[in-house]
């Protein structure tokens, strides 16, 4: 699993020798990341349960120039000079990827090495004195340790969930337990059945023996090196430096001189030695009718007390997703100060983008001509004010109110002739009804009023100052959110939005920005209905998508229920309130609709745990592969975390220093390489505020 550590294990005995360093070799990176948990039970859709992981409790912010905690983890030393397999519990072991620390002997001539092998000198006499042992031995040791000894073992296993693809989070269920992955043994000769390894012909005498077979220890050390080396090919060659996070930076850099002269090589801050990173497989329990429609976790608070509980923040971090309900009265929140009203007195001629849709019920995806259901979600971008979407609002509400009391007069508009028109693609709209759809699915254009900027302190002061009134773990602006310590302004993300909406408006279905949380409070005065589906199913629906013929992370998609339930995916359903708060969980996949007319704010966060920081450069690194901007720059973070907290989480504090490593790494190569071509490097610095640059944007 990419980034998930290769080296977990019982601590090894220290090297008694450094492996020579070939010049131009980049040198190997330790592999860290978050051990695999246990994989849970049918808890797959309620959150994640395992007791064995403490992911719920963040670690703490403290605005501090500090280097870190002096963490050092305890994992094993690789390439010890005895030799051994260490076959990792890796799930890409199921899918072919065999991960295998293998090593040559090393063992000094005695008594010591006979010992380890149980072979006495009378018998190591009899097996020198076979006859054209020279010549033989080679392939005899082939043939024995290709047939009987190297013996896989297998224990009983469920199926597996994850075959070799990207973390759908190290604490879902998704992923396997160690036990139940394959091990590689290796087992010993007996004693009395290594003569019959060589030869089956009797014995000759021998009276003199060649200077190089008089050595027990070298021989048996070339019958024990000999099946090790067949291995090799599967692994980086231990003649490579290895880069780990115990070093300094001196050091780091003076391993890396004369290795970025002939080309550098990719970075990934994941790992260097597993598969590129790919979509999930689903856990593969089938889930029950009751189970594939799971209750929505969520919870009441009646005072600012509970607000401000930390068992209130460890219930979000538990679920893929969570309401919190009653939140604005608990706090005092004025939701008026967001109110479609108050946004025109404010800032009347701020811009906002308008997304046209096909007005329909939130369970069905019709496509343009109604014909069929589909998952090509209908949204075309345009631009307005708030002034005007506003009137637009607010004549739409008249509407409705009016064909209310046409229909309680017995008349329905809605299928009057000349209530109808054509929009300019010849789509017949009719007058909705009273609950604002209209009389046929798809048969009638809204527009959705989204991404209103409210990052302005000065236009929009009084919003902003009005949510501090949240608790620490939900703000926009926190020592412990990550998103807190980018540097400057992500729209949306470290910002708060805002989004106007009429009933029918759509959120089509996503994963947030690199696997960030999310805060969503509705201020009314109508309803939101929500759909979540937990972040290990979403490498089938993104295959669910590719087989509608739909881009996952560039299309706009609106899943079929239907399709998601035949798929054994189970979904949320649930309706937010005004003052309702929704939490989505980091990787949650999610679509909303608006049920009535309402206004909502919506921003990012960023816990301090080791699960947000796993599943934020999982899809840094996806992201690559599928020509996506990642908007979230992770390593210029990284590096701001590391400069500006003290990270208390040991795994979390890994994984950011692993980071730091590969990409340190990276620049001394890069430097290296091109000012070995005679280019002249000059340091650009960083300017207050200024935004990250990303090497696909020349400027």
């Amino acid at each position: 699993q990419p980034g998930f550590p290769t080296g977990y294990g019982p601590p090894q005995p220290p090297q008694p020798q450094q492996p020579s360093q070939q010049p131009g070799q980049p040198g190997v990176i330790k592999n860290y990341g978050i051990p695999q948990p246990a994989g849970g039970t049918v808890a797959l859709q309620t959150g994640f349960t395992d007791s064995n992981v403490p992911y719920n409790t963040p670690a703490t912010g403290n605005a501090q120039q500090s280097p870190g905690m002096p963490y050092k983890s305890a994992s094993d030393q690789n390439y010890p000079q005895r030799p051994q397999f260490n076959y990792q519990s890796n799930q890409y072991g199921v899918q072919g990827y065999t991960q295998i620390s293998s090593t040559t002997s090393n063992y000094p001539e005695g008594a010591a090495g006979n010992k380890d092998l149980q072979v006495t000198e009378q018998e190591l006499t009899a097996l020198l004195a076979q006859k054209d042992i020279a010549r033989t031995l080679t392939e005899d040791l082939l043939k024995h340790f290709g047939a009987e000894d190297l013996e896989v073992k297998e224990q009983p296993k469920a199926p597996a969930l994850n075959n070799g693809t990207l973390s759908s989070g190290p604490f879902s269920p998704s992923n396997l337990d160690e036990s139940k992955i394959k091990e590689v043994k290796v087992e010993k000769p007996d004693p009395s059945d290594l003569p019959q390894i060589f030869d089956k012909t009797e014995a000759k005498p021998v009276e003199t023996i060649k200077c190089e077979a008089t050595s027990s220890t070298n021989k048996i050390d070339s019958i024990r090196s000999e099946s090790v080396l067949k291995l090799e090919s599967l692994c980086e060659t231990p003649m490579e430096p290895e880069f780990t996070i115990e070093m300094d930076s001196k050091s780091i850099m003076e391993m890396c001189k004369g290795r970025g002269i002939n080309a550098v090589p990719n970075c990934s801050i994941l790992s260097d030695k597993s598969p590129p990173p790919a979509p999930p497989d689903p856990p593969a329990q089938r889930l029950t009718k009751e189970q594939l429609n799971p209750p929505a976790p969520s919870v009441y608070l009646e005072n600012k007390k509970d607000a401000f509980s930390p068992q209130l923040q460890e219930f979000c971090l538990k679920h893929p997703i969570a309401v919190i309900r009653g939140l604005a009265a608990a706090l005092k929140l004025d939701l008026g100060l967001f109110s479609t009203k108050t946004l025109v007195e404010a800032n009347p001629d701020h811009g906002i983008e308008v997304r046209t849709q096909m007005q329909q019920t939130s369970d069905e995806n019709w496509d343009p001509v109604q014909a069929k259901k589909v998952w090509g979600c209908i949204s075309h971008r345009s631009h307005t004010t708030i002034a005007k979407y506003a009137q637009y609002q607010a004549s739409s509400f008249q509407d409705s109110l009016r064909e209310e009391k046409d229909k309680a007069q017995g008349i329905h508009s809605a299928n009057l002739s000349d209530s109808d028109s054509k929009d300019s693609t010849g789509v017949v709209k009719r007058k909705k009804n009273a609950y604002g759809l209209a009389g046929r699915p798809g048969s009638k254009m809204l527009r959705f009023g989204t991404n209103v900027d409210l990052s302005d302190e000065r236009k929009w002061k009084n919003q902003l100052q009005e949510l501090m009134k949240l608790p620490a773990f939900a703000r926009v602006v926190s020592a412990g959110n990550m998103l807190s310590h980018v540097g400057h302004v992500i729209l949306g993300m470290n910002t708060v939005q805002l989004y106007m909406k009429v009933p029918g408006s759509r959120t089509p279905g996503h994963q947030e920005n690199n696997n960030f949380c999310s805060i969503n409070i509705n201020i009314g005065p109508g309803d939101c209905e929500w759909f979540a589906v937990p972040d290990a199913y979403w490498g089938v629906i993104h295959q669910l998508c590719e087989k509608n013929n739909i881009n996952y992370l560039h299309g706009s998609w609106w899943p079929a229920l239907e399709d998601l339930y035949e798929e054994n995916i189970p979904v949320y359903r649930f309706v937010q309130r005004p003052g309702d708060l929704v939490w989505v969980n980091a990787g949650c996949v999610h679509w909303v609709q608006a049920v009535g007319w309402c206004n909502n704010i919506a921003w990012n966060v960023g816990p301090l745990t080791a699960r947000q920081y796993q599943l934020a450069i999982e899809r840094y690194e996806w992201n690559k592969l599928q020509s996506f901007k990642s908007i979230v720059p992770m390593v210029h973070l990284s590096w701001n975390l590391a400069r500006n907290i003290k990270v208390s989480d040991p795994r979390l504090f890994d994984l950011i220093k692993n980071c730091l490593l590969r990409t340190m790494r990276h620049c001394c190569l890069i430097l290296e390489f091109v000012q070995n071509k005679g280019v002249e490097v000059r340091f650009h610095g960083r300017g207050k505020n200024e935004a990250s640059h990303y090497c696909g944007q020349c400027e």
